[in-house]
């Protein structure tokens, strides 16, 4: 059993946490994140840290999963997110162009995704580019649908690989010999 929950999320005079009933808005130098409190959960804002409680065993794995979520928008508005992104195989390439990344991925057509207002990109090179925000959970969902454009195959070694994503290697398939 998780026993994350008891832990406080401590956070730096940098953060500011206001508490709005069943609401949290953490205001940072990177930026403003709004997070909704579970109803089954309460949360206390204490000398710096904040404490989270349940009434019920029902509650507690919710009350992990609250603790959790605040201790990722304190690290968002403090340090932000970072998720590197690197495409490997032969013409496989990706442009960064504001909010757009155009990824030319073996298909007969090039694959233009438009990033959310919450996400930032920054070409590394042709075949890298890094996503940066402060929302965790946006990252990770933007991650995720631009490595499903073209998710690593294990028999060349080709795909869309997030944070230094390791694929093992098969050998090619053999004939039967008869």
């Amino acid at each position: 059993m998780s026993r994350i929950a008891k832990d406080p999320v401590k956070f730096s005079d940098s953060v500011k946490v206001i508490q709005e009933s069943k609401v949290l808005k953490f205001e940072g130098p990177k930026g403003l994140l709004t997070l909704q409190i579970h109803p089954s959960v309460s949360v206390e804002v204490v000398d710096k840290q904040i404490v989270v409680k349940w009434s019920s065993d029902e509650a507690r794995a919710m009350a992990g999963t609250m603790r959790a979520l605040i201790s990722n928008c304190v690290i968002g508005v403090t340090q932000g997110y970072v998720k590197n992104i690197k495409l490997n195989g032969v013409g496989y390439r990706a442009k960064v162009e504001g909010k757009k990344i155009t990824l030319t991925l073996g298909f007969s057509h090039p694959v233009i995704y438009e990033l959310p207002p919450e996400v930032d990109a920054k070409s590394e090179g042709q075949t890298e580019f890094n996503l940066t925000s402060i929302n965790k959970q946006i990252l990770g969902q933007v991650s995720s649908e631009i490595r499903a454009f073209r998710p690593p195959e294990p028999y060349k070694g080709k795909g869309v690989f997030v944070d230094n994503e390791h694929v093992i290697r098969k050998e090619r398939k053999k004939a039967a010999t008869a």
